[in-house]
């Protein structure tokens, strides 16, 4: 048999290493591209004089490039035939992205557990990006529930322990990084690291609807094979579900708006994709502000933030009882920089 059926949950072993293919140069393309389908405004990711004056030797890939990119390359052996990929923690943004670097990408099974339907389990892994003289880009944990071949049951479950939070002192800046000049004109907000409270919410106010020739485009852009975002016959209702990674994208893009200085990711704290997304669904996202951290950096400070995309209206979160409202698309916890 030449073809690959992808990997289900019974093929995956504790500590098992897997390095994924295919390798790949990213260029201006993949920039233009990702500001074509989002609408991405930050001015360090869009000028190379604006980056210049911030210390670094030209404008840098989008951080969710990168993240996108080392995803991709991770679903032929991890994702293959998920049901849906369940969430993020322990990330960390480790060095810059230049046009014209190649990036591969690894990954160690860090956890099992078969769930009490007997029909899929949860595969835990830590991915690793680098780039073509072997330095780690990205790396993170993710989790993603997984189609079993049978009805047999497994081997024991193990739950890997995760950080809930990325300690700020352990985030990596990019080398040369100063924000003591920064032009807050030409970024395009007067908002700094200050003006950030504990616990203030800011509504991004504006929306995005999902197009089906968008989010195709995007997941293709990426290399995402995942059956469950292509082939209609993989869900019960028909539906194409929607590459988490484009809510994302889109999120992040939207918090321009009252966020337009923040303009590098650092650390990836968590992440949950809470409910399915469709085409045809409108995106709007919140963002809580959650702590702030200094930085070694001239005139750097960073901010721990919890994004919020949802279909809705208002400001849908959690009730209660923990549970996420219907309309909740993401919730994802991340560390960005920002001029003090």
């Amino acid at each position: 048999m030449k073809t690959n059926p992808g990997r289900f949950f019974e093929d995956y072993r504790l500590g098992e290493v897997i390095a994924h293919a295919v390798p790949r140069t990213l260029s201006g393309g993949e920039r233009a591209l990702y500001h074509a389908l989002y609408p991405a405004r930050g001015a360090l990711h869009a000028s190379d004089d604006f980056a210049r004056a911030c210390g670094l030797a030209a404008s840098p890939l989008d951080d969710l490039i990168t993240f996108h990119t080392v995803f991709g390359k991770t679903v032929p052996d991890i994702s293959l035939n998920a049901v849906a990929n369940l969430g993020y923690a322990e990330g960390r943004f480790l060095a810059p992205v230049w046009p014209g670097d190649t990036l591969t990408a690894q990954s160690e099974v860090i956890g099992l557990k078969e769930n009490s339907n007997g029909a899929s389990g949860v595969v835990w892994v830590r991915t690793t990006g680098q780039n073509q003289h072997g330095t780690p880009v990205l790396t993170y944990v993710r989790w993603v529930m997984v189609k079993k071949r049978g009805t047999a049951p497994t081997s024991p479950a193990h739950v890997p322990q995760l950080a809930a939070v990325v300690p700020p002192e352990t985030l990596t800046l990019p080398q040369g990084l100063d924000f003591s000049r920064y032009d807050f004109a030409l970024a395009g907000e007067r908002h700094r690291w200050g003006d950030y409270t504990r616990g203030e919410k800011i509504d991004h106010v504006d929306g995005v609807t999902i197009e089906e020739a968008e989010h195709m485009l995007a997941t293709r852009l990426w290399q995402n094979t995942a059956k469950v975002h292509f082939d209609r016959s993989q869900r019960p209702d028909g539906r194409r579900l929607i590459y988490g990674g484009h809510v994302i994208s889109l999120a992040r893009a939207l918090s321009f708006n009252g966020l337009a200085n923040a303009q590098l990711i650092a650390g990836l704290n968590g992440g949950a994709h809470a409910n399915p997304c469709f085409a045809g669904d409108t995106v709007r996202a919140w963002t809580e502000v959650l702590d702030r951290a200094e930085t070694p950096a001239p005139g750097v400070g960073a901010l721990r933030l919890r994004l919020v995309a949802h279909r809705g209206s208002g400001m849908p979160y959690r009730d209660d009882q923990g549970k996420y409202d219907a309309d909740v698309l993401l919730d994802l916890d991340y560390w960005a920089l920002i001029p003090t």
